[in-house]
């Protein structure tokens, strides 16, 4: 435009300085003063030209400064920030693009900074969930992946966005989930084993984004492993508690039934039958007893009284209740004395039923002629009992499952001897609930010391 207008002004004053020319040439006849004439025209007509030039660049520097403005702060529009603002035009029709741009503008810096603090939320809730979420585009390339996705499917740290699900993951059923997704409307779910350096049970819903090709695919992945390792106690639990109950109930039947066919009438034997029912009702009770104060224990309902006990007198209370047994058997009950004033923050009642638990443990365990020692002592900032004997012992590989309900080493010999399977499960939730640990150590042929630590109090 600018450009147009200098033209325009110097052919004007070219057609003038031409004019004044011609004029000149038919009035003047004087050879010398026409060439001066002539001369001040020329210079004139440069000099006019010349001034057209320096006032055409002046008006096209300030009318194009806020076209570059606007020119410059469009192309950094949407780059973060704060958005880009032109200044005042001299143009009118200028000056009102400007102001719209303003306008449009500070609209998107408002919208854009709305959408990155979303962005920020979702993506800290996302990192904060207990699930993982995996986001793939169309091609199955990540697009996101929140810290527990990462742990869960062990991929490499920091998620390695813009790879292949493929080439980061190799489980065929993973990988058949996303294809199962994006090929159908509704959501996919499957449960798969996860056999990685953590093995782990995965359940993984798989959704396809909207859109018609789809965009991509979501998966959410939970972990069931606690889940599965529950419902398999259960189901043992169940199993073992029916076999528990099923042994006595065989046995009073078979004993019943002999006593109805006649068995009644024969003083000589039906008191070994009524021995056998009396003894079987005996366990049937000790196992619902113990069943009932596990079930109490685990669940929370069991009321402890907490105060500061005396190990001293609390142990050899219960050691005395068992020395008749002991003697019985030609076993040798010790107490190795500690100190008087050891004190525990703990309940007396349960202290009490786990020292039954572990006498009556090593008592039917430990042959004629053995040796079982009750000691009480300190340990840093615990009170700890512990119960020795010189009985049969414990397998290393069966050590580590002794606490759980109904394990037995030697199934035979402890349904012999009555036990219901639940005295050292019992020992071990007792024992936690009073905020102390529990462990076992043994040899086989040499005996197994059992510990119990509780928090120590010097009230």
């Amino acid at each position: 435009m600018f450009r147009r207008l200098w033209l325009c002004f110097s052919l004007v004053t070219l057609t003038v300085v031409l004019s004044l020319a011609g004029t000149i040439f038919i009035l003047v006849e004087d050879e010398p003063l026409r060439y001066q004439l002539w001369l001040y025209l020329s210079l004139f007509g440069l000099f006019g030209i010349l001034i057209g030039m320096i006032i055409s660049g002046i008006l096209s520097q300030q009318f194009r400064r806020p076209v570059r403005e606007l020119v410059d702060a469009v192309s950094r529009v949407g780059v973060g920030g704060v958005g880009p603002r032109v200044g005042a035009a001299y143009d009118a029709e200028v000056e009102v693009l400007t102001e719209s741009f303003n306008k449009v503008s500070e609209a998107l810096t408002t919208r854009i900074a709305r959408l990155e603090e979303d962005r920020q939320q979702l993506r800290t809730v996302l990192s904060g969930m207990v699930e993982g979420v995996v986001a793939l585009n169309a091609e199955q390339r990540i697009l996101y992946a929140n810290d527990r996705a990462i742990e869960l499917l062990e991929l490499p740290s920091p998620a390695p966005v813009g790879r292949l699900m493929w080439e980061v993951v190799r489980h065929r059923h993973l990988l058949d989930a996303v294809r199962n997704a994006q090929e159908r409307e509704e959501p996919h779910r499957e449960e798969f084993t996860w056999n990685g350096n953590t093995p782990r049970s995965l359940t993984v819903h798989a959704a396809r984004l909207p859109g018609n090709p789809s965009r991509g695919t979501v998966l959410v992945l939970h972990d069931t492993t606690e889940l599965r390792r529950l419902e398999r106690l259960r189901q043992d639990f169940v199993a073992n508690v029916s076999h528990e109950l099923k042994t006595p109930l065989s046995v009073i039947k078979v004993c019943v039934e002999t006593l109805l066919d006649g068995a009644i009438e024969d003083e000589g034997n039906r008191g070994r039958f009524l021995e056998q029912i009396s003894r079987q009702s005996d366990r049937l009770h000790a196992l619902i007893l113990d069943l009932l104060s596990l079930a109490r224990i685990e669940s929370g309902t069991e009321l402890f009284d907490f105060e500061a006990i005396a190990l001293a007198p609390l142990v050899r209370a219960s050691v005395e209740r068992h020395r008749p047994r002991a003697e019985a058997h030609k076993q040798e009950l010790l107490v190795v004395e500690g100190s008087e004033s050891l004190k525990a923050w703990a309940d007396e009642e349960a202290v009490d039923q786990i020292l039954e638990n572990l006498l009556d443990n090593a008592l039917k365990y430990t042959p004629q002629g053995g040796r079982i020692e009750v000691r009480w002592f300190r340990h840093e900032d615990q009170a700890c009992i512990e119960v020795s004997d010189s009985g049969i012992g414990i397998p290393a590989a069966d050590l580590p499952r002794i606490f759980e309900r109904f394990y037995r080493v030697d199934k035979a010999r402890s349904r012999e001897m009555g036990g219901t399977g639940l005295g050292l499960s019992i020992v071990k939730h007792l024992t936690q609930a009073m905020h102390g640990t529990v462990s076992a150590s043994s040899e086989v042929g040499k005996g197994t010391t059992f510990r119990i630590s509780l928090p120590m109090t010097f009230s």
